[in-house]
């Protein structure tokens, strides 16, 4: 098996005294698309915020092609192309959704172009001089998701890009995923959304109470089923 490209290994983390993540391990290999489940609470957005810099006190060791993180600044983790869509979005409302497109740095080459983006997004191209958060809430998912492809990132980190959404929607955004799986990019999802992650992931990690305690893949779902909805509740 190749090397990861990203792995996290015995990684801690605390939001001051509260102690959030314990001991998280886990790979992604280049071109895959992981999925992080389990009720909320788990740990799951938190493992993404670690993975990028945002939480301040975050221990253990985090490698990005073999480069320790665990010890950079947000801002220079991007830098190494990584890119993080939050479950919030982080529209500007002052901004038109062109504007809003724009305005990340290229931190690599080969980020894709507005032409792509159109193509993978055809709303947002209708919309492009609207004020960003007059868009409906899909609408706003998929500028979200566009505007990291900008980057030139080449590992995406989508936390919960179907919460909330229409059912026509999640399956606009899945085939949108499922197109960037095929063009080489490497995603790590947080969802609840089972049903959906089941359509586009390679391999599964569930988490309780901040730690790893499954791992799944694509071929074993059908028969680890149950084991899942006990996971999560269901």
């Amino acid at each position: 098996m190749p090397e990861p490209l990203l792995k996290v290994a015995g990684l801690n983390a605390f939001y001051g005294e509260s102690h959030v993540l314990h001991g998280v391990d886990l790979e992604v290999r280049s071109g895959e698309l992981v999925t992080l489940i389990g009720r909320n609470g788990a740990g799951k957005t938190t493992t993404l915020k670690s993975i990028v810099g945002m939480i301040a006190d975050r221990r253990g060791s985090i490698t990005l092609e073999g480069r320790e993180l665990v010890d950079l600044a947000s801002h220079r983790i991007a830098r190494l192309g990584l890119a993080f869509c939050p479950e919030e979005r982080g529209i500007f409302a002052s901004l038109d959704v062109e504007e809003n497109l724009m305005l990340p740095p290229e931190i690599a080459v080969g980020g894709m172009g507005l032409d792509d983006i159109f193509r993978l997004f055809p709303n947002l191209k209708e919309r492009l001089k609207s004020q960003g958060t007059k868009l409906s809430g899909g609408e706003q998912q998929m500028l979200a998701i566009a505007r990291i492809l900008r980057t030139g990132a080449r590992l995406l980190l989508l936390d919960e890009p179907t919460e909330g959404l229409a059912p026509v929607i999640i399956e606009q955004i899945g085939a949108a995923i499922g197109e960037l799986k095929a063009k080489g990019f490497t995603i790590l999802l947080v969802e609840q959304n089972f049903r959906f992650a089941a359509e586009v992931a390679d391999r599964f990690y569930v988490m309780e109470h901040g730690r790893i305690v499954d791992e799944i893949g694509i071929a074993d779902l059908d028969q680890r089923r149950s084991d899942i909805e006990a996971y999560l509740g269901v």
